[in-house]
């Protein structure tokens, strides 16, 4: 990791995939906002278990890098299986959820994956990632493409730039988009010809087919943790 890539962030990241939900444990695909703000829609028990256990690494991690409370913010998407990971890490931490240290962001939701997916079973995951990796600027009908969330992951990026400096940020949002995410960081990170360049510069020059096509590679768990930066 390079002078010139720390450079270019002002805070270091942490992201989380909600724990383990209701539509996981359904097996359904629920992607739309309006469906995703459903409380039917929130953790299972399991997952509840699972973002304490979250919470609690994540706290380990912080005190191993002497890094104060006071210098957390937590970022997550408005959806309610997010929205409860992020209140039960919060709990962990003692930080209140609707306190300033904690923000809902609407780009970190979910991934639309058009209404022929949506509220169906989890199996046609396979089609939507097929599709993305023979072309990630194509979207699935009505949905968003990969290329899509990877624009609309640097508008959340770029706002929490600009709102924060120096601190500590866990990211709680949901598999697809935490994929694109750190495929994005990673060819902005190893990419030495943007060195230099600002934030949304570096990552733009990252949307390109070859790059997108790959971000299964960085799948997560539910409720798995990861350094980002």
């Amino acid at each position: 990791m390079g002078s010139g890539y720390q450079s270019f962030l002002r805070n270091s990241y942490w992201i989380l995939r909600h724990g383990k939900s209701i539509p996981n444990q359904t097996g359904l695909i629920v992607s739309s906002l309006e469906n995703g703000v459903l409380e039917d829609y929130q953790l299972a028990s399991d997952g509840v278990d699972q973002a304490r256990v979250a919470g609690e690494l994540f706290l380990k991690g912080l005190r191993e890098n002497n890094i104060g409370l006071e210098n957390v913010r937590i970022c997550y998407s408005p959806f309610s299986r997010t929205t409860h990971t992020a209140k039960v890490v919060a709990s962990v931490l003692d930080i209140p959820l609707e306190g300033p240290q904690c923000k809902v962001v609407h780009d970190l939701r979910e991934r639309f994956f058009g209404s022929s997916f949506e509220l169906k079973s989890h199996d046609k995951y396979s089609e939507i990632w097929a599709l993305d990796a023979k072309d990630p600027f194509l979207q699935p009908e009505g949905g968003e493409s990969v290329a899509d969330v990877a624009t609309r992951l640097m508008s959340a990026l770029a706002l929490m730039e600009s709102e924060f400096e120096g601190c500590t940020v866990l990211i709680v949002s949901h598999g697809d988009p935490l994929q694109i995410l750190q495929t994005i960081i990673n060819a902005a990170k190893e990419d030495g010809r943007s060195e230099g360049n600002d934030l949304i510069s570096r990552i733009e020059a990252t949307r390109i087919a070859s790059v997108l096509s790959q971000h299964r590679q960085f799948a997560l768990d539910t409720a798995e943790l990861r350094r980002l930066v």
